[in-house]
């Protein structure tokens, strides 16, 4: 007897033909890799990892001590996958050969600044740059904006390989140029007036923490959830 295809089952193949080709077309690897280019999920943490630790005098005082910089950690975690789609990421997933390479993490939540959603009216900010810096060297501003551009609090910026969150508002005037606003953490070594600033999918290098991950799939339907905990690598 003939088989019928009924068109839930054309649905199920195409949407399988669409992960298989954006698979292969990710298997162009480069290293950082773009890990989270198409991740169906979220960073349901994304914050600094302060390196210190705590003393006290025999008055009572407490004193904190910085032991280095501050790393970028966070957490991500994927929809419920198709036993496809989790065995796809799970491939994708081997290419950073455990916690031994690194790749482009980022707070999925902050792919565009906070006053451009999906990127709405952002204008062309591919030559944005720094105009100046504070000699706190935790304030800067910055050049080569759409005018009246808004820069929020929460908002994160890439400079080199290194990411920083905004915690001030700042406006382009006339010219294209900030008001001065702080970041956090405090700029890094080797910044300088002129270097390339990306407001659009900032991104830092990141490892995943050794032991984090987990892709289980459900005994009952092979689907499942893909977790796993990643922090900033230097």
């Amino acid at each position: 007897m003939p088989r019928f295809i009924t068109s839930i089952q054309i649905q199920i193949f195409k949407k399988t033909f669409e992960m298989q080709k954006g698979f292969l077309t990710a298997m162009v690897l480069t290293s950082p890799y773009n890990l989270l280019d198409g991740l169906p999920g979220w960073s349901t943490d994304f914050d600094l990892f302060y390196r210190q630790e705590l003393s006290r005098t025999a008055g009572g005082t407490t004193i904190a001590k910085d032991f280095g910089t501050p790393l970028w950690k966070a957490s991500f975690q994927t929809t419920v996958l198709q036993v496809n789609e989790l065995d796809m990421w799970r491939a994708r997933l081997k290419a950073l050969d455990g916690s031994v390479l690194p790749f482009w993490g980022r707070p999925l939540s902050r792919c565009y600044p906070i006053a451009y959603p999906n990127g709405a009216g952002i204008g062309d900010v591919s030559a944005v740059a720094i105009d100046s810096i504070g000699s706190d060297n935790k304030s800067l501003t910055l050049q080569k904006l759409p005018i009246w551009h808004s820069i929020s609090v929460g908002d994160y910026l890439q400079i080199g390989t290194k990411l920083y969150q905004v915690l001030e508002n700042a406006v382009a005037n006339s010219t294209g140029k900030t008001t001065r606003f702080e970041v956090r953490p405090h700029l890094a070594p080797g910044t300088f007036v002129g270097n390339t600033v990306t407001l659009v999918r900032p991104s830092v290098p990141m490892i995943i923490i050794p032991g984090s991950l987990s892709a289980t799939g459900e005994a009952m339907t092979g689907r499942g959830i893909i977790s796993f905990q990643a922090i900033e690598t230097r």
